[in-house]
């Protein structure tokens, strides 16, 4: 399996990581998750929305990797964009909860332009 293919599984993952965060409370309602959620507030609330936007970001990103393969790409660059997206929505997640719009808007730039350089390496 690829470094590529890899990286689709750690996007896959990601969101999980995200709302761990957002549930790490005592109080969490595991019998009504989706209420409770939505009445959070502050770095959790953040959490919570970065793990709705990890799922937004999966599908473009799982297409362009495997168009990518399928087009017979140059396997150390569809490597290297694989990567890149995953570190870009890591320090995206990362500055959404410590809410830092600005440096999470570069990093959400730089993942969607990993994935525009994956269906570009593959045409």
């Amino acid at each position: 399996m690829t470094t590529a293919y890899w990286c689709v599984l750690a996007a896959a993952l990601l969101p999980y990581f995200n709302v761990a965060f957002a549930k790490s409370r005592r109080d969490f309602d595991n019998a009504a998750p989706r209420t409770w959620l939505a009445g959070l507030e502050g770095w959790r609330a953040r959490a919570h929305w970065a793990h709705q936007n990890a799922f937004e970001a999966f599908p473009p990103f799982a297409a362009a990797v495997i168009i990518a393969h399928l087009a017979q790409a140059p396997q150390g660059r569809i490597d290297t964009l694989a990567l890149s997206f995953i570190a870009a929505r890591v320090f995206y997640s990362l500055f959404y909860v410590l809410d830092k719009p600005t440096l999470r808007s570069i990093f959400w730039t730089a993942g969607f332009a990993c994935v525009a350089g994956l269906f570009v390496i593959a045409a």
